[in-house]
C-alpha cells in the first residue's frame, strides 16, 4: 500500500504542475498576440520609413558619382576612421521557462564575442535582459559586460529612444562599430537568432528597385530644405525605429518560445499523468485481488 501511496501523491504533484503549465502557456499566447500585432503595425512604419531614406541615399549617391557633387553625410551614416572597439547589444529575457530561447542567444552571442576576440578586437557587451549577460560573465572573464533592465514590462519606444542616445552618444569615443544579436521572429515555432551591424549605419541599397526611385508614376519627388538636411533630421527617427523593431522581435520571440514550452510541458505532464494512473490502478487491482484470494483461501480453511 505504500507504493500506492506514493503513486497518489505523485499524480496530484504532477496535476498541480500542469496547472501551473497550462496557466502559464495561455498568459504567454495572450501576450504573443499583442505583441505579434505590435509588430506587425511597426514593421509597417519601418519599412516606410526606410524607403524614404533609402530614396533619399540613391538620389544623393547619383548626384556624387554623376554630378561630382561631394555630401557630408550623417554622423550615423559615416564609416569608422577605425575598427577596433566593438560595441554588442544584446536581447535575452530576464525570465527563464522559454525552451532554447536564450541557449540560442548565448550560443550567437558567444560564437561573435570570441570571433571579435581572435580578430584583436575589444569587445563591449551590453545585455538587454539578465540570462544572456549573466551567462556571459561566466564564460568571459576578459570581456567588459553591462546588464541592463530594458523593457520589463513589454516594448516602450520612449526606453527604446533613451538606449539609442546612449549608443549614439558612445559612437567614435566609446567604441567604433555597434552590433545587436537578437531573435527575429517568423512564426511561434519559427526563430531566427541574428547578429547584425547598428551603427555607424550601412544602406545595401539596389538603386534599381522601384521603391528607390525618384519618379512615382509621371511626378518626381521634390525635397523642401534640400536632401541632406532632410536625411539628418529622419535618421534619429529610422534608428529608433530600427532598434524597436529588435526589441519586439526578440520580445515576440520570447513570448511565443514560452508559449510552445509550456504547452510541450503541459503535453508530457498529462502523458505522465496517464501512465502513473495505470500503474496505479494495476497495482490497486492486485492488492484488491491478493486480499480476495486470502480471504477466499481463509473460508474454505474453515
Amino acid at each position: 500500500m505504500a507504493g500506492l501511496k506514493e503513486l497518489r501523491t505523485r499524480i496530484a504533484s504532477i496535476a498541480s504542475t500542469q496547472k501551473i503549465t497550462s496557466a502559464m502557456k495561455m498568459v504567454a499566447a495572450a501576450r504573443l498576440k499583442r505583441s505579434t500585432d505590435m509588430l506587425n503595425k511597426s514593421k509597417a512604419y519601418s519599412n516606410d520609413l526606410r524607403a524614404v531614406i533609402g530614396r533619399v541615399v540613391c538620389e544623393m549617391r547619383r548626384e556624387e558619382r554623376d554630378k561630382g557633387i561631394a555630401y557630408a553625410w550623417p554622423k550615423l551614416m559615416q564609416k569608422a576612421v577605425k575598427e577596433e572597439v566593438y560595441q554588442l547589444v544584446i536581447f535575452s529575457s530576464d525570465k527563464g521557462l522559454c525552451g532554447s530561447y536564450n541557449a540560442n542567444v548565448l550560443k550567437e552571442s558567444l560564437r561573435r564575442v570570441n570571433e571579435l576576440l581572435a580578430q584583436g578586437k575589444q569587445v563591449k557587451v551590453l545585455s538587454l535582459g539578465k540570462k544572456a549577460g549573466e551567462a556571459l560573465r561566466r564564460r568571459c572573464n576578459n570581456v567588459d559586460i553591462e546588464i541592463m533592465d530594458f523593457a520589463a514590462k513589454g516594448p516602450d519606444y520612449a526606453e527604446t529612444g533613451a538606449l539609442v542616445d546612449k549608443l549614439l552618444s558612445g559612437l567614435g569615443t566609446d567604441f567604433d562599430i555597434c552590433e545587436v544579436v537578437y531573435t527575429k521572429f517568423n512564426s511561434a515555432i519559427n526563430r531566427e537568432v541574428r547578429t547584425e551591424r547598428f551603427l555607424p549605419i550601412e544602406f545595401g541599397i539596389d538603386e534599381n528597385d522601384e521603391q528607390f526611385s525618384a519618379k512615382k508614376g509621371d511626378a518626381f519627388y521634390a525635397y523642401e530644405g534640400g536632401k541632406l538636411a532632410l536625411l539628418q533630421s529622419v535618421m534619429p527617427l529610422f534608428v529608433n525605429s530600427e532598434m524597436f523593431q529588435k526589441l519586439v522581435n526578440s520580445q515576440t520571440s520570447e513570448h511565443g518560445a514560452r508559449m510552445t514550452s509550456m504547452d510541450n510541458a503541459t503535453r508530457n505532464a498529462k502523458d505522465m499523468i496517464s501512465r502513473l494512473t495505470l500503474r496505479y490502478n494495476r497495482l490497486r487491482q492486485g492488492a484488491i485481488t491478493t486480499e480476495l484470494i486470502e480471504i477466499i483461501s481463509g473460508a474454505e480453511a474453515l
